[in-house]
């Protein structure tokens, strides 16, 4: 699945900018913690935006291009915000079989966002993953630390209602 690029406006703070370019010049002089530099910038933003992504491509000298080519490669790293509740639906083998694809699009329908989206709100964001060790209670999908299983389309619009939605 290809990385999403948010179409949300970047909403960084003064401090999260002060403190990104404080591991920046911490590490500027040393192209080889570029992997180093962006974890702990995701770690602070909570995601790689194309802003971020330029700020430390600019304070460690390397093309833009590389920076964005080590987000989208490495599965670690998110170009989305993630929601105050995070939803990640498993489709691995177990959980697509019986049925997490169709609770995905009743997920998606319901928020109305795709797949690495998040809602214009911040409250809700979307994510589809590969076999979350639950298979025994397929179909699953989480809500922050919250697991859901052995469920089904109908079972979603009254467990987005714990949180809100």
């Amino acid at each position: 699945m290809q990385k999403k690029i948010s179409t949300l406006p970047f909403k960084g703070t003064p401090e999260q900018e002060k403190q990104l370019k404080a591991v920046i010049d911490a590490n500027k002089h040393d192209s080889s913690r570029l992997m180093a530099v962006m974890q702990e910038a995701q770690g602070i933003y909570g995601y790689l935006p194309l802003e971020v992504q330029s700020m430390i491509a600019e304070g460690m000298d390397v093309p833009l291009e590389k920076v964005y080519g080590v987000s989208t490669f490495y599965a670690q790293f998110s170009l989305s915000p993630k929601g105050e509740y995070n939803i990640s639906v498993c489709l691995g083998t177990a959980c697509y079989v019986k049925g997490s694809g169709d609770i995905f699009n009743k997920l998606s329908e319901k928020l109305g966002i795709a797949a690495e989206e998040c809602t214009p709100d911040g409250k809700f964001s979307l994510t589809a993953c590969r076999c979350i060790g639950a298979c025994g209670l397929a179909p699953v999908f989480t809500v922050n630390e919250d697991v859901y299983g052995r469920i089904g389309p109908d079972d979603v619009a009254g467990i987005l209602a714990k949180y809100g939605a």
